[in-house]
């Protein structure tokens, strides 16, 4: 079983790698989702993973839908240029059309920018009409492995289609299930769906260092997310969630 931790930080790459992971998947706002990194966050990534571990970086220039315009697609063809000039091992795509199928022509530009490094087809996936069909399509542009929660909130709902879909690639492309799966759900997704592969996050809350708070100040949107508490990958969690997983 290989495991790909998705992580924000140069500091998640250490842990990743200290506890024994095989691959990383840089994002940045994993509240969103995951978007793009910067430049530097790449670099210090890869830095740090000293070849104990490959880094994939996360092509979207926004949260929200996966429909870009032409404009985002051009941030996104430049990011991957970005990726492969700091070192990255693989980058992370995907794009929907507005009839939420697999944006084939935008996709393959995104593919062909990014050889020779590995490339995998994120969850764009899990919210397309149709994702047998969808499949295919994805097969079709060569990528080298679909990140997927079954088209259902976590992997172990969607464990039927992710199996399906295990037996349907017959060696085409690895099929990465993801979505909740930790230490109580790891072992059971890798039994009912045949995967090789899990794709997870691995983080606690740590208190922020700070000595003072300014009352009633928060940096974020609607939902006020305290900036005296932060989600950070530690050893710990992510050789939990392995060792549950091969249990």
């Amino acid at each position: 079983m290989r495991y790909e931790i998705c992580l924000e930080s140069a500091d998640g790459v250490a842990a990743a790698a200290e506890a024994g992971a095989d691959r990383v998947e840089l994002c940045a706002a994993l509240f969103e989702g995951g978007i793009t990194p910067s430049q530097g966050m790449i670099e210090q990534a890869v830095a740090v993973a000293a070849g104990r571990l490959r880094v994939h970086v996360i092509i979207r220039p926004r949260g929200g839908d996966f429909i870009f315009s032409p404009a985002e697609a051009e941030v996104m063809l430049r990011d991957i240029e970005v990726a492969k000039a700091a070192g990255a091992d693989g980058v992370v795509i995907g794009a929907l059309t507005e009839d939420a199928e697999i944006d084939t022509e935008l996709c393959a530009r995104l593919v062909a920018a990014a050889r020779p490094l590995s490339v995998t087809f994120h969850r764009a996936f899990d919210v397309t009409r149709d994702p047998e069909a969808a499949f295919e399509d994805v097969v079709a542009l060569g990528v080298d492995r679909l990140l997927t929660s079954g088209a259902a909130p976590s992997a172990l709902e969607g464990a039927d289609l992710i199996a399906r879909l295990v037996e349907k690639a017959a060696g085409r492309i690895i099929v990465l299930p993801a979505g909740g799966i930790n230490e109580r759900t790891a072992a059971r997704v890798a039994a009912q769906t045949g995967a090789r592969e899990l794709h997870f996050t691995a983080s606690e809350t740590v208190r922020s260092r700070t000595r003072f708070q300014a009352p009633g100040i928060y940096m974020g949107g609607a939902l006020y997310p305290p900036e005296t508490t932060r989600s950070v990958t530690t050893p710990s969690r992510v050789r939990s969630i392995i060792e549950a997983a091969s249990a």
